[in-house]
């Protein structure tokens, strides 16, 4: 596929190459009417600038672009940080940005990423927009998809599936006797993995007999004052449930710290369990029944994959795929 240039975005905006030039070195030198126009452009044509004429190819050349949902998610932190320690043994530098959980973002974070020329790229989850799975294809800079199996699967992928997460924490929930039961999460709407866990989760659960479960959500990030404010509307709505599971170790802390100031025993009334095993989680009073994925492991995986890629450049890409599992850890609180 011919490369796309900066003279086709010039004509396509009808504007001269020097504007949009300019418009990537000083875009505030640019007019909005023309930098509406070359924005259009450079979508409709898949353009990736070539930064790397600026004179930085040696530096850019060892890069891995890195992108997450979420920095402040310690999730990902633990990934990141092993990735990092992995990668920097072979003299590979690490490019991190963030999401926010938005396809939108990650297109346009892939797009800059790609203008740089990256050994890799590493993308969290499966979930993106056909732009930004056709500018990767295009590029044919090797991808690894991290925390999240299933398909489709771009090239590379390290991870576990989330709907196991979810169909564990069910069985869990019921063989401690529970027949009530709740996911409550947070932000469902955007993190398709946590949506995914919730969704396992129902289903495990009313396929057994004599059980109910719904999901309740909350739009905002995840936090233990969401996590109260869910378990208020859950006792609200279902006051027989007995048994919760949450989209992570945040909520989980908010519906133990809600249920002591309202009397609601754990475990004897209710149960739950979170998701991440943060640092907090065996600390908890009770301490917390939770699902740990192995984020240090996935860094670890993903390195390794990326390494294995670049030493056979110019071989027939072998399409690898990695599930590291999850660990179910039982505790007081359940």
């Amino acid at each position: 596929m011919q490369r796309v240039t900066i003279m086709d975005v010039a004509a396509r905006a009808e504007l001269s190459p020097s504007t949009v030039s300019l418009y990537f070195r000083k875009p505030d030198a640019v007019s909005a009417a023309a930098s509406e126009a070359i924005a259009r452009a450079i979508e409709a044509l898949d353009y990736v600038p070539n930064l790397m004429a600026g004179g930085l190819a040696a530096a850019s050349s060892r890069v891995v672009s890195i992108i997450v949902p979420s920095v402040r998610n310690a999730f990902f932190a633990e990934t990141v940080t092993a990735l990092q320690d992995e990668l920097g043994k072979q003299r590979l530098q690490v490019m991190l940005s963030h999401t926010e959980y938005k396809e939108h973002d990650e297109e346009n974070l892939v797009r800059t990423a790609l203008s740089w020329a990256p050994a890799a790229v590493v993308l969290t989850g499966l979930s993106h927009s056909a732009a930004t799975r056709r500018l990767l294809r295009d590029s044919k800079v090797p991808v690894v998809e991290i925390w999240e199996l299933g398909s489709p699967t771009m090239d590379m992928a390290v991870g576990f599936h989330h709907d196991q997460v979810g169909h564990a924490a069910a069985s869990h929930l019921l063989q401690r006797g529970r027949k009530r039961l709740l996911f409550l999460g947070a932000r469902l709407h955007e993190d398709r993995r946590a949506a995914r866990r919730a969704q396992g989760f129902v289903e495990a659960a009313r396929n057994a007999p004599d059980v109910t479960a719904e999901i309740i959500q909350h739009p905002a990030p995840a936090s233990a004052e969401v996590g109260a404010m869910l378990l208020g509307e859950a006792l609200h709505r279902f006051p027989n449930v007995d048994g919760i599971a949450c989209s992570n170790d945040h909520i989980a802390l908010g519906v133990i710290f809600e249920c002591q100031r309202s009397g609601v025993a754990i475990p004897e009334r209710l149960s739950v369990m979170g998701f991440g095993d943060l640092s907090f989680s065996a600390a908890a009073n009770p301490s917390l029944t939770t699902i740990r994925p192995p984020g240090d492991l996935i860094g670890k995986e993903a390195a390794r994959l990326i390494i294995a890629r670049l030493a056979h450049l110019g071989a027939e890409p072998e399409q690898a795929v990695i599930d590291t599992r999850f660990t179910l850890l039982h505790r007081q609180s359940s």
